[in-house]
């Protein structure tokens, strides 16, 4: 019988992020921080236009704040839901 050679494997290389183009690509991580400094900036911007509401600011623009902060909200509410629910069924896994 031959010995079999296992090539390959690349057994010990680090971890190197993929590169799209001339762009290194983002950690989930730091696509997640990212994502949540913009909702923190757009919230900011709709508190910010609430409070010139409060002084007699326009009322539109108010709303329009208020949705746009919404929507991103929304979605991270979705994509915490999604991950969790993806966390309680690798726990369920049986090994």
């Amino acid at each position: 019988m031959q010995d079999m050679k296992i090539t390959g494997a690349n057994i010990g290389q680090e971890l190197v992020r993929p590169k799209i183009g001339d762009k290194e690509t983002h950690g989930f991580d730091e696509v997640m921080k990212e994502a949540k400094g913009k909702i923190s900036q757009v919230q900011d911007d709709a508190e910010k236009a609430v409070k010139e509401l409060a002084s007699g600011g326009d009322v539109t623009e108010a709303i329009v704040a208020m949705e746009k902060a919404d929507i991103p909200f929304q979605l991270m509410i979705a994509v915490r839901d999604k991950l969790w629910s993806a966390y309680d069924e690798i726990t369920r896994m049986q090994i």
